[in-house]
């Protein structure tokens, strides 16, 4: 089976989770499937799935980025402090530039210093956070432009303009990684890093690069939230990471790299704010919400690697004492 095989069958997975989820919750609350509702879900869904969107061309990579609950929360507050000073414009460019120059950091530290990169972004984490706190002094910093609140704020076509924004990072990075010879590369970095230099790609500018991504797209989340609640929060992002993870591997994503894709990642994080919504419509209680939640991740893995499993020990079975076939990725490099 193809590694674009593997990922479709992950993805129908998370596919049957959703509409599985979603059915349930149909029959026991009869407001899950009003259009009201519905849109809740993808206003909520928007800012952990941005995260994710980043996330998921790290984890392709077999890297992780820990930090970007943080990137949101510190970036979230520059931008405030650049709006309240400079303006909207201004206040944009700074936020998405200090994503991308924490994305950059943090591919520098794996790239170059050779750090495990659950190292690397865990400290740049506690860096960020602790950076955050002392600027604002813990403190909120007000937002009262009204372009700006827009953002999170305002509707187009009836569709919270989060959802739009969440639908527009989809397809266009979903274009790039499926697509784009940068996509090519990045799938067959996390596939091979090694055969992929020897092959001539500069697997160390592919995986900055999506270190710069994943920043990037935090700062965009920290718009949204920002704009949502109309103050930048020290602590906005704390935690979401870990939503940010689980819905890239809920949707499919191999930790061990060189699988996924985005359209995964979006149906991941749509089965966690399913679930959310749910449970708060059916007054769950908060502890027992984590609890489901955890069940739900490690059923997604246990599928995924017990399936990996399966299908290595019947092509062992298929193709005993033939020689090991080259993976999907190797194999398009070779020819080129």
């Amino acid at each position: 089976m193809t590694s674009k095989l593997k990922s479709a069958a992950s993805q129908l997975r998370a596919v049957w989770m959703l509409l599985l989820v979603g059915i349930v919750l149909s029959v026991a609350s009869p407001v899950f499937l009003t259009p009201t509702n519905l849109l809740n879900v993808g206003l909520a869904t928007s800012v952990a799935a941005l995260l994710a969107a980043g996330q998921t061309y790290v984890i392709i990579l077999a890297e992780i980025d820990l930090s970007v609950g943080a990137a949101l929360g510190f970036s979230s507050v520059i931008t405030a402090m650049t709006l309240r000073d400079h303006g909207l414009l201004p206040a944009l460019a700074a936020g998405l530039a200090v994503g991308a120059v924490i994305g950059l950091v943090n591919g520098l530290l794996v790239t170059k210093t050779r750090m495990p990169s659950f190292i690397a972004t865990l400290a740049t984490m506690s860096v960020l956070a602790g950076l955050t706190l002392q600027i604002t002094a813990g403190n909120p910093i007000a937002v009262t432009d009204y372009d700006f609140q827009g953002i999170g704020q305002a509707r187009f076509a009836g569709i919270p303009v989060p959802v739009w924004i969440m639908l527009v990072v989809f397809g266009l990075f979903g274009f790039v990684l499926a697509r784009t010879r940068f996509g090519r590369f990045v799938y067959a970095t996390g596939d091979n890093a090694e055969a992929a230099r020897l092959s001539g790609i500069r697997t160390h500018r592919i995986k900055i690069l999506a270190f710069v991504i994943s920043g990037v797209l935090a700062a965009t989340a920290g718009f949204i939230i920002t704009a949502r609640l109309s103050t930048a929060q020290p602590t906005a992002g704390s935690g979401l990471e870990l939503a940010a993870i689980a819905a890239v591997i809920i949707g499919g994503t191999s930790l061990a790299g060189g699988r996924g894709s985005l359209l995964g990642t979006l149906v991941g994080a749509l089965v966690l704010g399913v679930i959310d919504n749910g449970m708060n419509l059916l007054d769950v209680s908060p502890f027992l919400q984590n609890v489901v939640k955890g069940l739900v991740i490690l059923l997604a893995v246990f599928l995924d690697r017990n399936i990996d499993s399966l299908r290595a020990l019947v092509t062992r079975r298929d193709g005993a004492g033939a020689p090991p076939a080259p993976t999907p990725v190797a194999s398009e490099l070779a020819q080129r």
